[in-house]
């Protein structure tokens, strides 16, 4: 069996080094600015604010080509990405669900690349919750798994494209080329399952870029990062019970959107737990369908 490394997983202390190196900081408006750039008071020319603007929309823009990237500033607070909601939301992306940034929802979601015996465990714990999730698999998982594949759907998960052949996306600039891999994915599910696949779509090992963006958006999906995940699809160093809950329970937050990966077995020993654990504190389990409506 083929299996599809997820070596290019990015961390917290990666996510908040490419935010220094770029010499990024919050503007009042919500967007990434260079250093230097804050608002002063209301004293500057009107040319002087379109020189700030141009000059921020291209950090902006800079920051949103590579790696998906979090840096992790307090325990049970939304970290912060190397892209801000507002301007993901501009193609309609997400790290972190919109709303309330208070409201306890939690978004769910798995990264299915291959299959070891885990995913129909997690299938089982998340019926026994009442749990939706989402499943972003790949070409050859639906190929091999179309019982698996149907299974999610008939229990009213959501499937979403992680591509056809999981190639570094952000290397592909031709639109073509592009579709090609979101729409050979698409295909294989509509054999599997004989319905079309939702629109959701996660770039692979987190590498995109803002043409990226445009062209998902444009296809019609919704590009679904993630703002808590650790370090679970390395199947010979697979974390402890103990250091995988305590990860996650510390850093889970508001309007999270946690990524784990199907493969993993510890995630297959700790999620009842975890799902528990959760709902004990207060939070709600969300479809990913419910981030909001694509904007055309």
């Amino acid at each position: 069996m083929k299996k599809i490394l997820y070596g290019g997983m990015v961390l917290s202390v990666l996510g908040c080094c490419l935010l220094l190196v770029m010499g990024l900081t919050y503007g009042g408006s919500g967007r990434l600015l260079p250093f230097g750039l804050q608002s002063r008071s209301g004293q500057e020319s009107a040319a002087e604010h379109t020189a700030q603007a141009e000059q921020a929309s291209r950090a902006v823009a800079a920051a949103a080509d590579g790696n998906w990237g979090l840096s992790f500033q307090n325990e049970g607070s939304a970290p912060i990405g190397n892209a801000t909601p507002e301007y993901l939301a501009d193609f309609q992306a997400y790290y972190i669900g919109p709303g309330d940034p208070n409201e306890k929802k939690i978004y769910l979601t798995f990264d299915a690349g291959y299959e070891n015996g885990v995913t129909e465990k997690l299938l089982d714990v998340l019926k026994e919750e009442e749990v939706p999730a989402a499943f972003f698999v790949v070409g050859n998982f639906i190929e091999e798994n179309p019982q698996i594949i149907r299974r999610m759907e008939a229990e009213g998960h959501t499937v979403g494209n992680h591509t056809m052949h999981h190639p570094d996306m952000s290397s592909i600039a031709d639109e073509a080329a592009f579709q090609k891999e979101l729409a050979e994915l698409e295909a294989a599910y509509q054999q599997a399952t004989g319905k079309a696949m939702k629109k959701f779509y996660r770039p692979p090992q987190g590498k995109y870029s803002e043409e990226n963006l445009k062209q998902a958006n444009k296809l019609g999906y919704t590009t679904v990062f993630w703002s808590l995940a650790y370090v679970d699809w390395l199947q010979d160093q697979q974390p402890t019970r103990e250091e995988a809950l305590n990860l996650l329970n510390k850093r889970i937050h508001p309007q999270a959107i946690v990524l784990l990966h199907s493969t993993s077995k510890t995630n297959g020993e700790i999620l009842k737990e975890l799902i528990e654990g959760w709902k004990a504190q207060g939070y709600t389990f969300c479809s990913i369908e419910d981030l909001g409506t694509r904007k055309l």
